[in-house]
């Protein structure tokens, strides 16, 4: 088979590989689409290795059709040859053909495309993770989700808001506010012009403080953000791309009991991947069903141009994901 492969000069290149053997709990997926993730680049970069035992190409969530079933798969999963699936990879979904742990595995929906299924796994699983069981987020809580116009956030904004919580987002500019109404986030903080620490100052004074913020940026302006929360919030750190350090004042901390948590999905046991995909199929699916969430797609791209559509994550010009269409 074929898959994405890095060249020494970082350049990606479509070439030949082994074909996947499965094991007796795994089955084999023919790949229809695979979405990019900001892991995806880390791992290009050589900052963000796979996990022992996953294929060295990138691609953490794809979609597509089983076409072969290990026999532990056939006896402790409900899974048939022909269906149509998508999976939440350690890597490996750059390729034609993958092979998955049976408990990787959910259904696609039934009102999305491939292409929307295969924006699922990654995305929803670290939304449905970070809000629920990492943050405990409630109805009438408040979200602070960071960088709203990233493929991240086009999830968790419109999961946050199906399940009854207020969301405020921030963005770069005018332009990206714009972009991102669709979302219906409850306030869009246009950084460029408003100061960010004194917005929530503000909403926390109005008596909205933010119960749970997700941050993929960090840097300096965390520090003065986190002053600014409910009594027990949760500060959850996915990411530090505007910077890894910051100050805080330790004692409003402990007053306040906030709690700073850092959350990634890739490093989590596979058990309990497994645990957030039945939550995902239990809570969630019934609201992609239903039209109130939905996968936001950019665009489109033959997996032929995997580099192309990297570039458009490196320049951070998406609102939404990006996917790859295998033929």
């Amino acid at each position: 088979m074929k898959a994405i492969l890095v060249n020494e000069d970082k350049s990606l290149r479509w070439d030949n590989v082994p074909d996947p053997v499965i094991k007796c709990d795994e089955v084999l997926v023919k790949i229809e689409a695979a979405a990019l993730n900001r892991a995806d680049l880390m791992q290009r970069e050589g900052d963000y290795p796979p996990p022992a035992g996953c294929p060295e190409w990138m691609g953490l969530e794809v979609a597509g059709t089983i076409v072969e079933i290990g026999n532990e798969a056939k006896e402790r999963s409900d899974w048939k040859l022909g269906d149509k699936v998508c999976a939440l990879l350690g890597g490996g979904g750059y390729a034609e053909y993958v092979a998955v742990k049976y408990d990787m595995l959910m259904p696609v929906p039934k009102n999305c495309s491939m292409v929307e299924a295969a924006a699922i796994p990654e995305a929803f699983a670290t939304a449905y993770l970070n809000l629920f069981i990492e943050g405990g987020i409630k109805e009438g809580n408040t979200l602070l989700m960071n960088a709203g116009a990233s493929g991240l956030a086009s999830v968790i904004i419109p999961m946050a808001k199906a399940f009854g919580i207020r969301v405020i987002t921030t963005v770069s500019t005018e332009e990206k506010a714009d972009r991102i109404k669709h979302l219906n986030a409850d306030r869009v903080v246009v950084t460029g012009k408003e100061d960010i620490s004194e917005v929530l100052k503000e909403e926390l004074e109005a008596g909205h403080g933010v119960d749970v913020a997700i941050d993929c940026r960090g840097g300096e302006i965390m520090g003065k953000c986190i002053h600014y929360l409910t009594h027990g919030a949760r500060w959850i750190m996915i990411a530090a791309l505007a910077g890894t350090k910051t100050e805080i004042d330790l004692k409003n901390i402990y007053v306040r009991n906030v709690r700073i948590i850092g959350s990634t999905l890739r490093s989590r046991a596979p058990e309990v991947k497994a645990q957030i995909l039945a939550g995902i199929v239990r809570d969630v699916y019934p609201k992609i069903e239903s039209g109130e969430v939905k996968p936001t797609i950019y665009k489109v791209l033959p997996i032929t141009e995997a580099e192309a559509a990297q570039d458009i994550l490196y320049r951070g010009e998406n609102v939404g994901k990006v996917v790859l269409t295998v033929e």
